[in-house]
């Protein structure tokens, strides 16, 4: 099996003979809502959400089972048929062997090409498919040229199956709906509109109207049509050897209509002699629109080759202008697979967890967490839009520190579950400080801070324990007063409540409780008594950050106070006493959760930012040296690693059993990156960690050893097979955050090996078996799963560029730190990152002359435009905020000189 092949120097990639490869799919999407997923053959979806499915929905298995595919027929001498998209039953019997047609799959962000050559026919096809950015229509430009010495003469045929309604159909009434369906066909093509649509929520009129339209390049239209399934694929016939092909159905003319059948975008267009060497195009046009002069406008933007071949070219340059980070290290391969990467959190926000073949769950849109991890690479480049998005995603938060689950469209839309107690996430209170220190650090704006946001309020009270029987929807999503008022508070006091609600919801071992999950769902049996070392440790860490932002507010105030909701107070205790004592925590708790079971008083207390901050350390400091103490695990010789969890039986998770031992890596991820973890013992995780977990074929660093148990009190994720998912495949998300981790604590060398390990693994074909990109995970055979839509992206990309290259912010300044190693600078000895920050582009060129490792280097000089810079402690150059700004636009070139 050939290595995929990188063919520009924005990651375009090339393979030859994609179809041999299963659970292939590539994504493309428009910013105004549709999403498909096209493979090899043409297979995959297109749909708009849930409920607006223009092609079948799929899974990643239907993917090698069904022959609805996108086609394009082409009926040679009028008895021979050929698909351009190698999807004939004749094609398929010859693959694997030496009649096999050659193929090629070229791609790029958000368009695919299909090349196809017949040995038997001397034909060569290619499909281009790909999405405008402001339309809802998925276009496709096919052209077909005679490779033989004679002239040869060809009858065209488009067909697309149109699937038109919900995917909730497909095991709900997938006939009965179909009787729903009116088909009208106009000259350009076949357009379905049914006229209900009807599941558990009731009965609802339909507007929308799906479509297949086509014209040859020069604009004429199709000849005859076959606007239903029947029509086309004939009595006994498939989608992959259909009658009205090889028998030659004349079809009908438009304009036609038909109704109660599954509908069919297929027509045949007029019949073509090509001489050798001359070629003949056609296009055709896929989408859903609300009424049929959006559709005849549509078609009337794309209905000539020039026309396509220009939206082509603008939808490549929009995409490609978007990814405005550019790597260049020693491998190129690498750098290519960068520009992917910094891609793959666009797509998430296009898709967001749902509506790709491996994602077959949900209903669409992103979770709390996606909300605010989604933000760190956008904070990267381009900062200046996220604080609006940020401010409303607070809104989200209830006033007991738990938060909205169901996220609406839209920026700060968040809707309230009506169907009973939601669950309760014991990390999601961690991103939003997370992603709101970066904003600052990249911005400066600790302003943000003081900006006032309202509180989300529904029946779930009590942190998720009980529901709210005085409250209903008619009252609204936010949370009131006891006036009524709607109550709003900064965003600093949202932070406040998040982090110290969850500081006192605490379970036996005076640790967080881990309720319904953490970060990994799967741990999702265990809501009694299940504990969370790992959160806990992260937790920590976030009260010494807060406490940070803190203290930065209180440089720019003027009052150096903050006006609080006057209920916070109790959470505020400070004696160290109490911290010991878990029924006095729950006490506290119990008392804040009652006076906001339903509204709050609205009443204010005036609390000085610096008592504030010195309030937050303590019980950071109180946090990391019990868990230092109480949560360490001695392993053999220099080994040794954090508990995790403890189960619904309050035992610690893991440790040395009698055959066996027990680990995992979150545990490890959060006591490093947090602070808990002092060297030497990050120097024994590291050992233990390349022992039990490490495994460099599929990808590096598994998220746990075998338990060789099922666990049913601690989670789903040991049901899995070993190697599968969250037990004990290589999880990149957690991967990068160890990376990350490590290289934010100095361990450069052993981060460096977490992010290579798992970029060689996905660079590698041969073993991962997808596109450029990083995947949710590798299993246990290293393949690549559920590519694409993962927030260890967002967070592979904010390693590389703010540890590895060491572009950051700080209170807004740009801080230049570079962690590179020697085996990262190309043969010149130069690496270099091109990314924007503060509004202006920079390229920065770190010169290595000497081949010295991290460590051991020390800046020699730095410059800007050729201006000097200043070098500080030999380590970092800084450029202040107001330095920045009076730069000019344009790209501004900093050169770092390493000695």
């Amino acid at each position: 099996m050939e290595h995929l092949k990188f063919i520009d120097e924005h990651g375009s990639f090339s393979i030859r003979q994609p179809e041999n490869t299963s659970y292939l799919y590539f994504p493309l999407a428009s910013e105004m809502g549709l999403k498909s997923a096209v493979t090899p053959n043409l297979g995959g979806d297109a749909k708009i959400d849930q409920e607006t499915f223009l092609l079948e929905p799929v899974s990643s298995e239907n993917l090698h089972n069904n022959r609805s595919t996108r086609n394009f027929w082409l009926l040679k001498d009028g008895a021979d048929a050929y698909s351009a998209s190698g999807a004939s039953a004749k094609q398929e019997s010859v693959k694997f062997t030496a009649m096999q047609d050659e193929s090629e799959l070229k791609a790029g962000f958000m368009w695919q090409t299909l090349a196809r050559s017949s040995k038997v026919h001397r034909l060569k096809s290619t499909i281009t498919s790909f999405i405008p950015k402001d339309y809802n229509v998925e276009i496709m430009y096919v052209t077909v040229q005679n490779q033989s010495e004679v002239t040869q003469e060809l009858t065209p045929y488009a067909a697309i199956p149109i699937y038109g309604r919900s995917a909730d159909n497909i095991r709900d009434h997938r006939n009965v709906t179909s009787m729903l369906h009116r088909i009208d066909t106009n000259k350009n093509g076949v357009l379905v509109c049914p006229t209900m649509s009807f599941d558990e929520k009731g009965h609802r009129p339909n507007k929308h109207i799906y479509y297949v339209m086509g014209c040859m390049g020069n604009g004429n239209a199709p000849k005859s049509f076959y606007p239903t399934v029947e029509d086309f694929v004939g009595e006994g016939g498939t989608f992959t050897h259909p009658r009205a092909i090889y028998e030659k159905h004349p079809g009908v003319t438009a304009p036609g209509h038909a109704a109660g059948k599954e509908a069919m975008g297929a027509f045949r267009f007029e019949t073509v002699s090509l001489a050798p060497g001359e070629k003949a195009d056609y296009i055709l046009l896929i989408g859903v629109e609300d009424n049929e002069k959006k559709i005849l406008d549509l078609f009337e933007k794309y209905n000539t080759a020039g026309k396509v071949q220009k939206a082509f070219s603008d939808t490549k340059s929009y995409w490609q202008n978007k990814v405005n980070v550019k790597f260049h290290t020693k491998e190129a391969d690498f750098d290519h697979l960068m520009k992917w990467i910094c891609f793959q959190p666009f797509l998430r926000r296009l898709f967001g967890c749902s509506f790709l073949p491996h994602h077959d769950y949900g209903r669409g849109g992103r979770g709390w967490r996606d909300l605010w991890q989604d933000c760190l690479s956008l904070l990267l480049i381009e900062p200046e839009s996220v604080s609006h998005m940020i401010a409303m995603n607070y809104g989200g938060v209830r006033i007991d520190g738990t938060n909205a689950t169901i996220i609406g469209n839209g920026d700060g839309n968040f809707l309230a579950d009506r169907n009973g107690i939601s669950r309760v996430w014991m990390d999601h209170a961690l991103w939003p400080l997370m992603t709101t220190k970066l904003y600052i650090d990249q911005t400066g704006d600790v302003q943000i801070l003081n900006k006032s946001i309202s509180y989300f309020k529904d029946a779930q009270t009590m942190r998720g324990t009980e529901v709210d029987v005085l409250w209903h929807s008619e009252q609204g999503d936010k949370q009131r007063t006891a006036q009524n008022d709607i109550y709003t508070g900064s965003i600093l006091e949202h932070l406040l409540i998040q982090q110290l609600t969850a500081f006192y919801e605490v379970g036996d071992h005076n640790i967080y409780r881990l309720r319904g999950a953490d970060w990994n769902d799967a741990l999702d049996m265990a809501s009694e008594h299940g504990e969370s070392v790992a959160f806990t440790c992260a937790y920590a860490g976030n009260l010494l950050n807060l406490a940070s932002m803190i203290r930065l507010l209180d440089s720019h105030s003027s009052t150096h106070t903050v006006e609080l909701l006057e209920e916070i107070k109790i959470l505020l205790e400070n004696d160290v006493n109490v911290f010991d004592d878990i029924g006095k925590k729950h006490k506290i708790i119990a008392g804040y959760m009652d006076c906001c079971r339903h509204t709050v008083s609205g009443k204010r207390i005036s609390i000085s930012l610096s008592a504030l901050a010195v309030n937050l350390i303590q019980k950071a400091n109180w946090l990391m040296e019990r868990l230092r103490f109480q949560e360490w695990i001695d392993g053999p010789g220099e080994e040794g690693w954090f508990n995790s969890y403890y189960d619904n039986h309050g035992r610690a998770v893991e440790g040395l059993f009698k055959d066996h031992v027990r680990m995992m890596l979150t545990g490890q991820v959060f006591a490093i990156m947090s602070g808990t973890a002092e060297d030497s013992q990050i120097e024994k995780i590291t050992r233990s960690a390349d022992h039990y977990l490490y495994q460099k074929e599929i990808g590096g660093y598994r998220l746990n050893t075998d338990f060789h148990e099922l666990k049913f009190d601690m989670g789903r994720m040991f049901g899995f097979a070993y190697g599968e998912k969250e037990n004990g495949a290589v999880f990149s998300h957690m991967t990068v955050m160890y990376a990350n981790a490590l290289y934010h604590r100095g361990f450069v060398k052993e981060g460096w090996k977490a992010l290579k390990t798992l970029a060689d693994t996905a660079l590698d074909f041969n073993t991962s078996h997808i596109y450029p990109g990083i995947p949710e995970y590798f299993r246990s055979d290293g393949r690549g799963m559920y590519q694409y839509l993962t927030g260890a992206a967002s967070w592979f990309m904010l390693t590389m560029i703010t540890e590895v290259f060491g572009v950051r912010g700080k209170a807004g300044d740009l801080i230049l730190y570079p962690k590179l190693l020697a085996c990262q600078f190309d043969e010149n000895a130069a690496a270099s990152i091109i990314i924007p920050f503060a509004g202006k582009n920079f390229t920065i060129i770190y010169k290595n002359k000497n081949g010295k490792d991290f460590g051991a280097y020390i800046i020699d000089s730095a410059s800007c435009d050729g201006n000097e810079l200043a070098v500080n402690e030999d380590s970092f150059v800084s450029l202040s905020r107001n330095m920045l700004t009076a730069l000019s636009d344009g790209m501004h070139t900093i050169i770092i000189n390493l000695r």
